[in-house]
């Protein structure tokens, strides 16, 4: 539980408040490199923070990120014309390039001392991974530009999509940090076929076998990584066994979620604003990824719910009760269909920003409790001057998770995905 106050710093996002801040010294995601088709192409209006801003893809296909108000009288640069190599505003005229520069000013023409004293807020801008990622904080605090193993390799092995939810982005951070709720919400995916009746399942065994797992969990330069540990089956020779799921948490949005075979699926969780979330989930294997599975598994294509036009989450309490299905529960868990359907149904169920002081919370909330303690370390380094967590970590190609994996007792599942992290003595 939280109090009110903890709970106002840990969601509110905007320009001047502590976690606002804290965001805004690391690189993020704005768009996908999708969402920008082709050079000249529309420019994207979109979100981030608090505060809204023009992307586009200029002549020679490189991506700039501008403030959406036009410098001269504020309006919306988002009408503008994209063309030789710069973006144009419809009222006046004035032309700037991805760095912010004035290219032209048609309604003053004498105007090159002004053009070379005066630019348009631009941000640094890298598109890697098949996303956009841009830095909106203090620029003498600029960090190295991270990298992650989905950045890597042939962009068929690589499916990206955006997925914008009307919910604070903690609500689906905390979801994503939660392995006890995967075999309940989640359960036609991951227990059952679309043809056996949910009635077959004693929803009471799995709550207390399979879905309370013991959660160990162990802090890095990055955030934090736990293992949620069941038992496992007894091995011939009489050994205990437990199966161990491995979720890294990478600060200040992320988390890595295993996936069968080389596949693992990352997420980030980027606040537009208090109330607004753009997900971002990309699945990254060595093998050419399906697009149209993965959505599929995510329940994303349902256009009911989601399309790749506009990629907003439609369901609200008003359209049909979130769409949900009453009448196919009798095989369905849920009435819902997908990994990502459920998740982001349930977060915008809370309301746009839950009153936390309202839970009460169990031993298998610890990696969510450990997730808001984090986050507030994370915000009182910034407030006093010093570096959030996982700041300037550069290199995230090798922190991956781990599918439910049999370990036997005693062993230590820190071995198996980052030697580092294994406390045992040698």
């Amino acid at each position: 539980m939280l109090t009110q106050e903890e709970n106002e710093l840990l969601t509110r996002v905007g320009p001047g408040t502590p976690m606002g801040e804290t965001m805004r010294r690391y690189w993020l995601p704005v768009c996908t490199s999708a969402q920008l088709p082709a050079p000249d192409c529309a420019p994207l209006r979109t979100e981030l923070l608090g505060e809204l801003f023009v992307v586009f893809r200029n002549t020679d296909g490189q991506v700039g990120v501008l403030d959406e108000a036009c410098m001269h009288r504020g309006v919306s640069l988002a009408l503008g014309r994209v063309e030789n190599n710069g973006i144009r505003c419809l009222y006046h005229g004035w032309k700037f390039g991805i760095d912010g520069s004035i290219q032209e000013m048609p309604n003053h023409p004498n105007s090159a001392s002004f053009r070379e004293r005066m630019k348009a807020p631009s941000f640094p801008v890298r598109e890697e991974g098949g996303l956009v990622w841009t830095y909106i904080g203090p620029k003498e605090k600029q960090p190295v530009f991270q990298r992650y193993a989905f950045m890597r390799g042939a962009d068929e092995n690589r499916v990206v999509v955006r997925v914008d939810t009307d919910a604070n982005y903690l609500q689906l951070y905390e979801g994503g940090t939660d392995s006890s709720h995967v075999g309940i919400l989640h359960h036609d995916h991951v227990a059952i076929s679309e043809d056996t009746a949910v009635e077959t399942v004693d929803l009471g065994i799995m709550a207390v076998d399979d879905h309370a797992p013991s959660l160990d969990i162990v802090d890095t330069e990055y955030g934090y990584i736990y293992a949620a540990q069941r038992k496992g089956p007894i091995e011939s020779d009489g050994t205990e066994t437990h199966s161990i799921r491995v979720t890294p948490v990478i600060f200040p949005t992320g988390r890595i979620i295993p996936a069968p075979g080389s596949f693992q699926y990352y997420l980030f969780e980027v606040p537009q604003n208090d109330h607004v979330t753009s997900t971002y989930v990309i699945c990254h294997g060595d093998e050419k990824a399906d697009r149209q599975g993965v959505l599929q598994i995510l329940g994303l294509l349902d256009e009911r719910f989601w399309n790749e036009e506009d990629c907003k989450f439609r369901a609200h309490w008003e359209v049909n009760r979130m769409n949900q299905d009453r009448h196919r529960m009798d095989k369905s868990f849920t009435g819902f269909s997908g990994i990502e359907q459920e998740d982001a149904v349930l977060a915008i169920s809370m309301g746009p920003i839950v009153n936390r002081a309202k839970e009460h919370l169990v031993a298998a909330d610890r990696a969510v409790m450990h997730l808001r303690a984090r986050l507030m370390e994370s915000v009182r380094r910034c407030q006093a001057g010093e570096d959030p967590i996982g700041v300037h970590v550069a290199d995230y190609s090798s922190v991956v998770s781990l599918i439910d994996t049999t370990v036997r007792k005693g062993d230590r599942w820190q071995k198996l995905v980052m030697p580092e992290l294994d406390t045992s003595e040698s």
